[in-house]
């Protein structure tokens, strides 16, 4: 999740297309009737418009920028493509329980949406539970994944103590699944071993009236983590994972 300088979209080696997602709501299976928003971070087309991204919006607590670029490998594979092929595979994987999907955006816009969309496209959809997906940018040696959590906080349109249980139960069990069907370690350099992290600094979360974390599924830039980020056999287990925890939470 972290902005780098890259400007230039790389390709994954290797990857896969993302698989077809199935009928959407098929209204058949143990998620019939719930609904999950998957927010695929960033954009990969971000870059172009750095000008436009960089507004401010407000987050409850106070401005940030509209939204960010994103990090990628040292050979120029980004997150954006990264979350747009994860998230297509999560959502395959829920509608073939019966859930309905919908994402933030489809890697369809110029650029965006900005973070305080994010959070009303969740809370328009009465959604049962949110995801924001990403890959971070640490530095090489610090690895694994971590959930983030929303903070308790309460400014202008954020008021978060109405999720805050809701959203740490749903990590909790995103965390545990995606130990369990990815084999990635929790990240050493955030969450002290818990693979959790609190945050309060972040308007999609802030914003948020509907359950709701972001995954960062590892370290770009980390030479052993982004071996993986770039397999597409992962981003399957990495979906697996994500859609396990969601099942979990939602009880499917």
């Amino acid at each position: 999740m972290t902005v780098t300088a890259s400007s230039t979209p790389g390709g994954a080696p290797g990857s896969a297309s993302a698989p077809a997602a199935s009928k959407n709501g098929s209204g058949a299976g143990p998620l019939a009737g719930k609904t999950v928003v998957i927010d695929p971070g960033h954009n990969p087309n971000n870059f172009r418009h750095t000008q436009e991204i960089n507004e401010p919006v407000d987050i409850g607590t106070n401005k940030k920028e509209c939204d960010t670029t994103g990090t990628d490998t040292n050979d120029g594979y980004t997150e954006a493509e990264f979350t747009l092929d994860v998230s297509h595979r999560i959502r395959a994987i829920l509608e073939k329980q019966g859930a309905k999907v919908v994402f933030t955006h489809d890697g369809d816009r110029t650029f965006g949406p900005c973070v305080d969309e994010r959070a009303r496209i969740g809370n328009q959809a009465k959604a049962d539970a949110v995801v924001s997906v990403h890959a971070d940018g640490a530095d090489e040696g610090q690895r694994g994944f971590h959930v983030i959590l929303p903070a308790k906080v309460k400014g202008g349109a954020a008021d978060t103590a109405p999720i805050v249980g809701p959203s740490r139960e749903l990590g909790v069990r995103i965390a545990g699944k995606f130990v369990q069907d990815t084999g990635m370690n929790a990240s050493n350099y955030v969450g002290d071993g818990t693979a959790l992290d609190t945050r309060s600094d972040l308007g999609g979360l802030n914003l948020s009236k509907v359950p709701k974390v972001f995954i960062e599924c590892g370290n770009m830039r980390d030479s052993r983590d982004s071996a993986l980020l770039k397999s597409a056999e992962w981003h399957q287990k990495a979906a697996q994972g994500i859609a396990d925890g969601i099942m979990a939470f939602l009880g499917g």
